[in-house]
C-alpha cells in the first residue's frame, strides 16, 4: 500500500505542482467550455485524457514505445494551442459536438503521457509491482485533475453569475490566454 501511495502523490504532484504549468493549462482550455450543470461530461472528458496519458505511461514504462524528450516537451504546448483555439473558433457554436473534445483530450493524453514516461519509466523499472505503480500514478493523476477541474468550475460560477459575465466572453478570454501562454511555451521548447 506504501507503493500505492508514493506514486499516487507523484501523480497528484504531476497536476498540481508549480511546475506542471503545461497540464493545468491543458485541463483549463479543456473544461473552461463547460459550466457546473456539465460536471459529469467534464469528468469524462478529464478520464479520456487520463486514458490516453496512461496508456503511452504503460507502453513506455514496458519499453514498448519510446520517443525524443525535445520533441515530447514541444508537442505539449502545442496540444495546449490547439485545444485553445478549438475553443476560439468554437465560442458561438450552439451544437455542443463534445466528441471532438472528447478526442482531443485522448489523443493529446498520449502525447503528455509522453511528457513524463522517461522519469517514471526509470522508477517503475526497479519495482516488482509496475501494474501496482501505474495504477498508483494514475490514480493520483485523475484526482489531480478532479481537483483542477472543481477549482475551474467553482470560479466559472463566480463570474458567470456573481459578476455577470457572458459565457461567451469567458470562455474567449479562458482561451485566448492559454493560447497565448501555449505559443511562447512552443516557441521556448522549439526542438532543432
Amino acid at each position: 500500500m506504501s507503493d500505492f501511495g508514493f506514486y499516487f502523490k507523484m501523480g497528484w504532484e504531476h497536476i498540481i505542482s508549480k511546475d506542471a504549468l503545461d497540464h493545468q493549462l491543458f485541463i483549463l482550455a479543456l473544461a473552461c467550455v463547460y459550466t457546473i450543470g456539465d460536471i459529469k461530461r467534464v469528468l469524462i472528458l478529464v478520464t479520456a485524457f487520463t486514458i490516453g496519458h496512461s496508456l503511452t505511461l504503460a507502453l513506455s514504462v514496458y519499453d514498448i514505445i519510446r520517443f525524443p524528450g525535445k520533441w515530447t516537451e514541444f508537442l505539449i504546448p502545442c496540444t495546449i494551442f490547439i485545444t485553445a483555439l478549438n475553443n476560439i473558433f468554437r465560442v458561438d457554436s450552439k451544437d455542443k459536438s463534445e466528441r471532438i473534445n472528447y478526442y482531443l483530450a485522448l489523443c493529446f493524453g498520449l502525447i503528455h503521457g509522453m511528457g513524463f514516461a522517461n522519469a517514471i519509466r526509470i522508477m517503475l523499472a526497479k519495482d516488482q509491482r509496475i501494474g501496482w505503480g501505474l495504477f498508483g500514478f494514475n490514480t493520483g493523476l485523475e484526482a489531480g485533475q478532479i481537483f483542477c477541474v472543481a477549482l475551474i468550475l467553482i470560479t466559472s460560477i463566480l463570474f458567470l453569475n456573481v459578476f455577470k459575465i457572458k459565457r461567451r466572453d469567458w470562455v474567449f478570454f479562458l482561451s485566448s490566454g492559454v493560447f497565448a501562454l501555449s505559443v511562447k511555451m512552443a516557441l521556448e521548447r522549439l526542438p532543432w
